[in-house]
């Protein structure tokens, strides 16, 4: 089976003409010149130096085949073998196609065995454009070590359910570079062509919960359609918006075309699409090690969770809401924008609305371990119905924008990612991010 980890997997149009088609075809690009800059294209030497001479090359991604001595052709039913080519223009000279490069024969006896889309004149070129065009176009970000499946499987498995309804261009995490900056490049590459994107471009996100923040964090505001293959511990994001956790569904769940508009939220300038918690909830993420979550899933969490439980310290933390101040005595404060059930920390007032324009703010005040372990229980009876916990030793909000400045500076979650940042300014944002999910239920 094709390594899909070390190829990456662009949108690419292979451009074809035999040497007395040369400028017919160039001039037929030049009529199409903005869609196909949506792709990278395939050609020839001479289609490439035409190319070059007549279009802007900042704006798109040409790859010249070998000449013809140097198995030019080969090359290019290599990549239309390999699932590397969305389409072939061809346009051809009748009584060369025994014997011009490119081999006609060739390239048809490959587009055949791969199932790829061929056109050989004017009307069927604009056609077969008009067709991909008129696909999405799905940016994947996948990292490839998330999860405890076999990546290339899970690959394999995505590209087969969402192709041919979607092009997918694969962009893989890598340890060195940050998703969210990988995404920043992807929608800064989508944003540059809305003129010509006929709103069909969207980015899926194929990873844990921390490939699925990063990405969605880059996407707020852009109004891009944000897709998620969930294949992490928790996938609490997923969970927390009823997208399914099994990979085939959530792929469906994308083609479905159903969407879910959701606030989003920062915290010092940082992107919030969960959760953030203060105290106990990141001294928990804390204590999860990427060993325990590989060997014990989500009693990663419990486990570490059980331990903070003991060692948890109380401390101080002074809040500003609507110019209100106030102080409190507490060991776990969470503010969340999207959390499932199993976030029980976050789960004070029944539930935690992704669409209200509000975030929901938990306080625990419990001064013993009996009363924090009656506080939990309370919160998992919360979240279990759906109704407000009543205990005094539980404080929560709902609100806009929140100010906590705590005494002494405390660890800091957000979104999974632990750091340190004192005050910390909560900011919601309204119908910041567009996510594909299902349909909701009464």
């Amino acid at each position: 089976m094709r390594d899909y980890l070390d190829v990456p997997m662009p949108s690419t149009l292979a451009i074809l003409a035999h040497p007395t088609q040369v400028d017919h075809t160039l001039d037929w690009l030049s009529k199409h010149q903005q869609v196909l800059t949506h792709f990278k294209i395939m050609a020839p030497a001479e289609m490439a130096q035409g190319i070059e001479r007549g279009w802007d090359l900042k704006n798109i991604e040409l790859f010249t085949l070998k000449d013809s001595d140097q198995g030019g052709d080969i090359e290019l039913a290599a990549n239309i073998l390999a699932g590397d080519v969305a389409g072939v223009i061809f346009f051809t000279e009748p009584g060369a196609i025994a014997t011009a490069f490119p081999s006609f024969t060739l390239v048809l006896r490959a587009c055949q065995i791969q199932g790829i889309p061929i056109a050989l004149n004017d009307m069927s070129a604009t056609l077969l454009l008009r067709g991909i065009v008129e696909s999405q176009i799905a940016y994947l970000i996948f990292n490839p070590v998330a999860g405890q499946g076999n990546p290339n499987t899970d690959l394999a498995l995505i590209k087969e359910v969402l192709e041919p309804q979607i092009m997918v261009n694969v962009i893989m995490t890598k340890p060195d570079l940050d998703p969210a900056d990988q995404a920043r490049e992807v929608i800064d590459h989508i944003l540059s062509k809305n003129e010509h994107d006929m709103g069909r471009s969207l980015i899926v996100a194929s990873g844990g919960d921390g490939t699925v923040s990063a990405v969605a964090g880059a996407a707020m505001g852009t109004g891009i359609p944000f897709g998620v293959i969930p294949r992490g511990t928790a996938n609490a994001f997923s969970v927390g918006l009823g997208i399914p956790t099994n990979l085939r569904a959530a792929c469906e769940t994308i083609l479905a075309g159903n969407t879910h508009v959701i606030d989003g939220a920062r915290c010092n300038d940082i992107p919030m699409i969960l959760l953030a918690g203060v105290g106990f909830e990141a001294g928990m993420v804390d204590g999860a090690s990427r060993q325990l979550k590989n060997e014990l899933g989500n009693l990663a969490y419990v486990l570490s969770g059980v331990r903070q439980l003991a060692a948890a310290e109380p401390f101080t933390a002074t809040l500003e809401i609507d110019g209100e101040v106030s102080t409190v005595t507490t060991n776990a404060i969470t503010v969340a924008n999207v959390a499932p059930p199993t976030s029980v920390l976050a789960q004070g007032l029944g539930e935690v609305i992704p669409d209200d324009g509000l975030l929901e703010v938990t306080i625990a005040t419990s001064t013993t371990r009996l009363q924090g372990i009656n506080a939990l229980a309370s919160l998992m009876a919360a979240a279990a119905w759906g109704n407000p916990t009543q205990r005094d030793d539980i404080t929560c909000l709902r609100t806009s924008r929140l100010k906590i400045t705590t005494d002494p500076p405390q660890k800091l979650v957000i979104d999974g990612e632990i750091l340190e940042v004192n005050p910390m300014m909560f900011e919601c944002l309204p119908q910041a991010l567009t996510v594909f999910a299902p349909l909701k239920t009464v």
